[in-house]
């Protein structure tokens, strides 16, 4: 079997047979990779403790016929301190979740890694009562590169220039004034004001600043909603960190 290199980040593991595991990578140029890593699962593993959710790893894989075959893993960031807190691992399942519905095999989009070290990063040495911001930060990060990016500047309906209280239209991706916006969600100026400095800013500079309470949990619930709204799939993560598992 031909073999090749790649660096990848661990999204998820599945068990296969009694000691295989099945895993799904994200490569460093944003494609889902799936490969298998014999024999995993039993004690003696030269693999256990280096393939784990949320690790950044060079692989030695072998082609197959179905699945990659993983040869080799030397470990580049375990990102291990995501594992031993509970706010911060239920936050990282979130961006893990939402990378494994998001990326596509075959299919590269080189900023998603990038996007994806850098957010787990953030984590894993932000302040608690920043991971929710971080969080929110990267959905909206990842569903811009997604081709989902809001359109926060005027009105995505008649392009006027949106005041106060404004509605939110998850179909079109795009803030409303007080006229188009009916029964859309709703945000303040403030938050409108927080999804457009959190889009430019850093992940870092997002996890190191102090920002406020309200618009945080405001803007999370929206992207929430629109994240779920555009990607097909149940994001069992996402939901269960938006029903209190982010504390």
């Amino acid at each position: 079997m031909t073999a090749y290199s790649l660096r990848a980040l661990v999204l998820r593991k599945t068990k296969l047979g009694e000691a295989d595991m099945i895993l799904t990578l994200l490569s460093a140029d944003g494609r889902i990779v799936r490969a298998v890593a014999k024999g995993m699962r039993k004690p003696t593993s030269r693999f256990a403790g280096r393939l784990e959710p949320g690790s950044v790893v060079d692989l030695m894989l072998a082609r197959g016929r179905t699945l990659e075959v993983v040869s080799d893993a030397r470990s580049v960031d375990l990102h291990s301190g995501l594992r031993t807190e509970y706010e911060r691992s239920t936050a990282a399942s979130v961006v893990l979740d939402v990378l494994d519905k998001i990326a596509v095999e075959g299919q590269t989009e080189e900023r998603l890694f990038g996007l994806a070290c850098a957010t787990l990063s953030a984590i894993e040495r932000a302040d608690p009562g920043r991971l929710r911001a971080t969080v929110t930060a990267f959905l909206l990060k990842a569903m811009a590169m997604h081709g989902y990016r809001p359109h926060l500047d005027s009105c995505v309906s008649c392009a006027c220039s949106a005041r106060g209280r404004i509605g939110f239209s998850l179909e079109a991706g795009g803030v409303l004034c007080p006229t188009c916006g009916g029964s859309a969600p709703q945000m303040s100026a403030s938050s409108r004001e927080l999804l457009s400095w959190l889009l430019a800013s850093t992940m870092d500079t997002i996890a190191g600043t102090e920002l406020p309470a309200r618009e945080v949990s405001e803007t999370f619930a929206l992207m929430r909603q629109f994240v779920t709204y555009h990607l097909p799939a149940r994001l069992k993560a996402l939901e269960f960190y938006a029903n209190g598992g982010g504390l």
